[in-house]
């Protein structure tokens, strides 16, 4: 079976007044497709344009020129903000409701049984670990509480699209791991998910796929398993080894690096060429020393984002 497409942006450009005749170009014919079941990362620097699209999908704001399509169906067609789910950057909360008052107020906005929006509020409390806080003030919330908060409001309706505007911003390490993981979850429940995010290690950890804007253009898309599947750029071996292992090593007079770490018998080794460092694996192995590491240098998505985010506009 063939898959759908969740998303199609064709030829979207968004330009607003600065002054009497000046005009700011958001985005620039942007077209993408973002598939079912998908996490798509949006990734750009401030001012680039992704919480323009985003504003421009939810209907919020209309395009110059082009169309925005969810299944088929045209942005246009007020129907389909129903299946959406959508969390801004920087998300409203009336801070007198409890956490379980405000799902309640989200959910109400929504064509639900009253016995279903019961059942949807406790699940979604659960979802975000917010049970054993769900009768306290949001004042009293947390930065990162406030942001799962604003997830469950986002899925208490049970879209089949979720739009989330940096939703890792302000969370702490523990935070960001508990988002990830709530995004992860959402596809496990055959949801799409496209977020944007200025944290690239947690998009090349979690989506499928990837897309690069800048200054209002798409200048990429990358297949985040496409990074694994490149051919390694060198290859890094940690080992803790002597000084004849250290010696063996240094005689072979070979293109590499080799660094000692702060523990006296632990070293960082790092060679471009493959054949090279295998010979120096073999040689770790029969000196009798302590492999601790050996793996494959790849490009990082952070390197492809940064050198296509550097290359001047054609």
């Amino acid at each position: 079976m063939s898959i759908k497409n969740a998303v199609e942006i064709q030829n979207l450009s968004k330009s607003f007044k600065t002054g009497l005749k000046k005009r700011f170009q958001a985005l620039n014919n942007l077209s993408l497709t973002i598939k079912e079941n998908e996490i798509f990362g949006y990734l750009g620097a401030n001012g680039t344009g992704k919480t323009t699209t985003f504003k421009l999908m939810l209907g919020l704001i209309f395009p110059d020129t082009g169309d925005i399509k969810f299944w088929g169906v045209s942005f246009q067609d007020v129907k389909t903000r129903a299946n959406i789910g959508y969390l801004p950057e920087n998300p409203y909360f009336y801070s007198y409701l409890t956490g379980q008052e405000s799902l309640n107020f989200t959910a109400s906005m929504f064509d639900m049984k009253s016995n279903i929006k019961k059942e949807r509020i406790n699940e979604m409390l659960d979802l975000v670990n917010l049970q054993h806080a769900k009768d306290i003030q949001l004042r009293k919330y947390s930065r990162g509480m406030l942001q799962r908060l604003g997830i469950a409001q986002a899925l208490v309706h049970d879209p089949k699209l979720l739009i989330l505007d940096e939703p890792m911003s302000g969370l702490d390490p523990m935070g960001r791991k508990d988002m990830r993981n709530i995004i992860l979850s959402c596809k496990d429940q055959g949801k799409t998910v496209l977020f944007s995010s200025h944290i690239i290690s947690d998009v090349e950890m979690i989506c499928d796929r990837a897309s690069i804007l800048s200054n209002g253009v798409l200048k990429k898309i990358i297949t985040v398993d496409d990074i694994m599947d490149r051919d390694s750029n060198g290859w890094e071996i940690t080992f803790k080894g002597n000084a004849d292992t250290i010696e063996s090593i240094n005689s072979k007079n070979e293109n590499f690096i080799l660094k000692q770490l702060s523990a006296k018998d632990i070293f960082l080794l790092k060679a471009i060429d493959k054949k090279i460092a295998f010979e120096i694996l073999n040689i770790i192995q029969k000196q009798g020393a302590e492999l601790l590491s050996f793996v494959p240098l790849r490009i990082s998505l952070e390197e492809i984002y940064i050198a296509t985010t550097l290359k001047k506009d054609q």
